[in-house]
């Protein structure tokens, strides 16, 4: 959510950022929130003239009873009323305007970056760099479920029967690979110095529209039936709602912290959730970054986070590369974003394994996480997030780049403490 100082002064900027997102519906709503802003003024400039004339006629009641002019007290006393009841009126008019003023603001995406590539969808995203040389070996790399049941790690036909598409049992030592990767992950970014926790993993309606658009909220996210609570998409939503409300004193920051947790997803309008395999599914595990900093720095912390995951995927020997997201493909809160893309033997071409987002002080103003500078003065923070490693899709990555000739799945010398010293599944 932008500041409405920033639109009031620069509308034709906010409209042209707007047209960078390919977005042109929304420009009526630029001019239709100035004027919704002169109206807020206008209402609390006449409720400020109102009450200091209650005031001053309040002195002329008292002054005309001791004289003894109750005649002229009493209609001094209706013009009170009178008064009083305008101020009510304006102050239920205030409220309904500048809740349309929040609505608004909140449906306006933010001002991306200068950097951002200017593109209509995510097929006009940039490859920035890769990382390791991307191999096709010359023995075929079968579906990754094909990979998984040949050892039975999986099983899919029953997790269809408990809970429907889009879910999976893991088996054995696929079981324990998976909880291996998070293990290492979790430990990865605890010596990078951040924070290990473990979030919520239902969060109530204020937070949901504090962290995310309500596009976003709507493809995504699952509702408690009966109850104000959803199940998160990414413990990022939890782990940003945890600064709610919160002045933090500026030597404190930055906050990193890195956090496990299962992710629930709607996959709304999603295509391919009816095949069979895990990439894109209902309920996965994650672990992810988040870092709350100061303004000047969260350039830093974006370059920092996304290189984060490429190091951990590359010491795993799975060869990566980062794409930058144009401008159409960035969600409305983000200011900058970038997809770390893992290289997939069988398909011979790259797919997506975690996601690198800077998104300014857009959550930070929906959710009032402000900061305390030495001097006294107060700001809204940046809050950034990343994904560590997702193992459902890191699996697919992990399982096709390691699979040796013979069918047996080499353990990266990384990994081998988390497997009990194993140094392949057979």
């Amino acid at each position: 959510m932008i500041d409405i100082k920033f639109l009031r002064t620069n509308p034709d900027a906010v409209k042209e950022n707007i047209k960078k997102k390919f977005q042109d519906e929304k420009l009526p709503l630029v001019d239709e929130v100035l004027a919704l802003d002169i109206r807020n003024r206008e209402i609390k400039g006449e409720v400020e003239v109102l009450r200091a004339e209650k005031n001053k006629i309040s002195k002329q009641i008292g002054a005309c009873m001791a004289q003894g002019k109750k005649e002229e007290a009493e209609e001094l006393k209706k013009q009170v009323q009178a008064n009083a009841d305008r101020v009510e009126s304006l102050s239920t008019e205030e409220k309904e305007v500048e809740e349309k003023i929040k609505k608004i603001m909140m449906t306006i995406p933010n001002i991306i970056d200068p950097s951002v590539p200017i593109g209509k969808d995510d097929s006009e995203n940039v490859e920035i760099e890769k990382f390791g040389e991307p191999v096709v070996p010359d023995y075929e790399i079968p579906y990754h479920t094909e990979i998984m049941e040949k050892i039975n790690g999986i099983d899919l036909d029953a997790a269809g029967k408990v809970a429907g598409n889009g879910f999976y049992y893991l088996m054995g030592d696929i079981a324990r690979l998976h909880s291996a990767v998070i293990s290492y992950a979790r430990d990865f970014m605890i010596d990078k110095g951040f924070t290990y926790c473990i979030p919520p993993f239902m969060i109530r309606s204020n937070v949901v529209t504090g962290v995310m658009s309500f596009a976003e909220m709507d493809s995504m996210m699952y509702k408690i039936e009966g109850e104000d609570l959803y199940l998160i998409g990414t413990s990022e939503h939890s782990m940003i709602g945890k600064f709610i409300d919160t002045m933090t004193d500026e030597a404190k920051l930055p906050q990193t912290l890195t956090s496990y947790s299962p992710c629930f997803r709607k996959e709304k309008g999603a295509h391919g959730i009816e095949e069979r395999g895990v990439y894109r599914i209902h309920q996965f595990e994650k672990q992810e970054m988040i870092v709350v900093c100061k303004p000047e720095e969260s350039k830093e912390w974006y370059d920092k986070m996304w290189s984060y995951t490429v190091e951990l995927f590359r010491s795993l020997d799975i060869p990566v590369r980062t794409l930058e997201c144009c401008s159409g493909d960035l969600a409305d809160l983000k200011v900058k974003s970038c997809d770390v893309e893992a290289w997939s033997p069988r398909q011979k071409k790259y797919f997506e394994v975690g996601s690198c987002s800077n998104l300014g002080d857009a959550q930070a103003r929906r959710l009032n996480i402000r900061v305390k500078a030495e001097d006294g003065t107060k700001y809204f923070a940046h809050t950034l997030n990343n994904t560590v490693c997702a193992p459902p899709r890191m699996l697919i990555a992990f399982l096709e780049n390691n699979l040796q000739a013979d069918g047996s799945i080499r353990i990266p010398e990384a990994l081998r403490p988390y497997m009990g010293g194993k140094t392949e599944i057979r």
